[in-house]
């Protein structure tokens, strides 16, 4: 080989190697210059303002020093949960696009034969889809939650300084596009020694930042409304008998969930307008309703149940800052609101400018009994939108 040409190999190689930091260390110093003109600035907004995923920003920035990776696999994540119900009193966060739910308290456990006897043993998909999707826990109670572990791909323990120099630690998950699916924070000193071993037990060996996420997948385009055939739609929602029924009538017509309430019954879905979200909690707490809030993503779904005190608006979002129960939803990118009536039941959705739903809303009932008539009337006198049905 010519000199030349051994020189030109080398030189390529060097550059190769050397551009794996140089690309990392650039990430690192252009957050921390953002960090330093934005202290407050959350990673998650931190990471849009860069480009990148904030798993990305996270496993860049944080492996070595405050975040551990953790291993991935199709059962990771519901074991580390299945576990994490150890861990006594912790919060746990859920986040969309424009809304955020926080709930601090102590996860149900369900017992072995509970898993088995709440499935529908006549549908055999939906029973091993259900029972992929339990964790051992969090089905009602005060941590309350739903999951798709099939979105959820990569894991982190992060360990850091928190406000007054506390140490908070907290287990987060991250669906294949690096978007948060589920963040858990430890909040007892029992829980710190289950954490601990957690962390002990599913660290990745290879605590590398390259995530490989991928771009996140195109919404399938709405079918028109011309194709729907709304008569026989309207007809099958009139026969509802269960509120859970709903989701798959909604596929077995093919529709979005917002077109779904758009084509509804007129005397069952009331077009609201998009800022009535203020209202709503503004009333539920001054009438001291027992209210459900649902907030999720494509991964995890968060329910909270019972009363809220205080509201007020804060930070660009719309708030309730309980002790216990923090909701957060920034209401100006809300594009639309519902109230529906399906199988005797009233809830309140709204939907953001690209027709995801932020939350949704019910009154909080007895099994068997209906919905309490204040939170009735309260929905029904939530302001109307001007919309053309």
């Amino acid at each position: 080989m010519k000199p030349h040409h051994r020189f030109a190999l080398a030189l390529t190689g060097a550059l190769l190697i050397s551009s794996v930091p140089a690309a990392a260390a650039s990430l690192a110093e252009r957050y921390d210059a953002l960090r330093a003109d934005q202290p407050k600035l959350a990673l998650r907004d931190a990471a849009a303002r860069l480009n990148v995923s904030e798993a990305e920003l996270l496993a860049t920035t944080g492996l070595g020093k405050t975040v551990t990776r953790l291993q991935e696999g199709d059962n990771v994540p519901r074991e580390i949960m299945r576990r994490a119900l150890d861990l006594g009193t912790v919060m746990a966060l859920t986040r969309n696009e424009n809304g955020v739910i926080e709930r601090t308290g102590v996860a149900t456990r369900l017992k072995p034969q509970e898993e088995i006897a709440g499935l529908d043993a006549d549908k055999e998909k939906e029973r091993e889809a259900r029972l992929r999707n339990i964790a051992g826990g969090y089905l009602g109670g005060e941590i309350d939650l739903r999951f798709t572990f099939k979105n959820w791909k990569y894991a982190f323990a992060v360990v850091q300084p928190g406000k007054d120099g506390a140490v908070t630690r907290s287990l987060q998950f991250f669906d294949q596009s690096g978007n948060a699916a589920h963040k858990l924070y430890v909040k007892s000193d029992a829980g710190v020694a289950v954490f601990d071993k957690i962390v002990a037990d599913f660290r990745n060996p290879v605590q590398s930042a390259d995530l490989k996420v991928e771009a996140a997948p195109l919404k399938p385009a709405v079918k028109p409304d011309s194709a729907i055939d709304v008569k026989e739609y309207q007809l099958a929602w009139n026969e509802l008998n269960d509120v859970h029924q709903f989701n798959r009538l909604v596929t077995e017509f093919g529709m979005s969930r917002e077109q779904a309430l758009r084509l509804g019954p007129v005397d069952k879905v009331q077009p609201i307008t998009p800022q009535a979200v203020r209202q709503l909690l503004e009333e539920s707490a001054r009438q001291k309703l027992d209210i459900m809030a649902f907030l999720g993503n494509d991964a995890t779904i968060q329910i909270y149940s019972g009363k809220i005190v205080k509201v007020q608006e804060a930070g660009g979002f719309f708030n309730v800052l309980d002790p216990a129960f923090n909701l957060h939803l920034r209401d100006s990118a809300f594009h639309s609101g519902y109230v529906i009536k399906r199988a005797g039941v009233t809830s309140v959705e709204f939907f953001d400018k690209n027709g995801d739903l932020v939350v949704s809303f019910f009154g909080v009932r007895e099994r068997n009994k209906p919905q309490p008539q204040s939170w009735v009337d309260m929905t029904a006198a939530l302001p109307k939108a001007d919309a053309s049905r």
